[in-house]
């Protein structure tokens, strides 16, 4: 009798094993969505899901999940290190996702191992009532490759998490987001930002580093945004611009305010509705003396000083 009770437990043990072996070995390295997909599926390539979410509930940890065909694949939760790549199969092929009502991505990576997340080859639109393109809560590095943000009540790229990170937006829009296209603060640490070959157009304020921010724009555009170009607002704040175009954006072109800095050097600034270099009282405006500034309706401005190389 009791060898049949030890054979018991050990085949309850054994069968609960199974099962948990299986279900981890569910959590796939690489996983496929398709327009035509199912996320009943396993996410393979030759079955692939459905959606974001379906396929991200059965990719591992540090995992990727590429679009096979171009389709709207749902708004999605990233609670773990992944890579959404929406660029894979024909070529110029880009996935999307439409958002009404909520945001497109939210970031809120919670992984113990992997604290990085891509977002590659994607069109995210609001059509007017999405929130917020990408609203980032949690985690430690985001990097956006070629990903279009627009149509959103709020930010394009809500990039103010509890605790400090880092961002990458390589050769990405952000266009008609109506809170702006990015705005980042944190009270913990220092995020630090680097833009680089991107378009931020026809929202409200284009670029707002407030407390603990450290942005870097290099070699991209700020354009056609109500609210104003480029602002540090904090003392705080430290943005840096080179090799950019600042035009046409209302109300300024870059503006330190609330003892913020900005730090700006071979960078076109012209046709903003406002002053072109804004420093209120107590801010600091430093430049290399080799920007364009011009046709500004309130005027040039002035620097407070020099850029100093080290």
């Amino acid at each position: 009798m009791k060898r049949s009770i030890f054979y018991f437990v050990f085949a309850a043990f054994a069968l609960c094993f199974c099962a948990m072996t299986s279900q981890a070995s569910a959590q796939a390295t690489r996983t496929w969505v398709s327009g035509v997909g199912d996320d009943a599926n396993p996410c393979s390539r030759t079955a692939p899901c459905k959606t974001w979410p379906g396929a991200i509930s059965k990719t591992a940890d540090c995992g990727e999940i590429d679009a096979l065909d171009p389709g709207g694949f749902g708004t999605v939760t990233i609670t773990k290190g992944i890579k959404l790549d929406g660029g894979g199969g024909e070529a110029g092929q880009v996935a999307s996702i439409l958002a009404a009502g909520v945001p497109g991505i939210t970031i809120n990576n919670t992984s113990a191992n992997c604290l990085f997340d891509v977002i590659r080859n994607l069109d995210i639109n609001g059509i007017q009532s999405g929130t917020v393109g990408i609203n980032v809560v949690a985690g430690k590095n985001v990097s956006l490759e070629h990903v279009d943000i627009e149509n959103f009540t709020q930010q394009c790229i809500n990039f103010q998490p509890a605790n400090s990170m880092n961002l990458i937006m390589y050769s990405t829009n952000l266009e008609n987001c109506a809170g702006g296209g990015i705005k980042s603060s944190t009270t913990s640490g220092t995020n630090r930002l680097n833009i680089e070959k991107s378009t931020i157009q026809r929202s409200g304020l284009g670029v707002q580093a407030t407390s603990n921010s450290d942005v870097n724009i290099h070699n991209s555009m700020v354009s056609n945004n109500a609210g104003g170009g480029v602002e540090a607002n904090g003392a705080t704040s430290l943005i840096s611009i080179d090799l950019s175009t600042v035009s046409n954006n209302q109300v300024f072109g870059v503006h330190a305010t609330a003892s913020g800095t900005m730090r700006v050097t071979n960078t076109s600034i012209y046709f903003n509705n406002g002053i072109g270099m804004s420093t209120d009282a107590g801010s600091t405006m430093l430049t290399g003396n080799n920007n364009w500034l011009g046709a500004n309706a309130g005027g040039d401005g002035t620097k407070t000083g020099s850029v100093t190389i080290l």
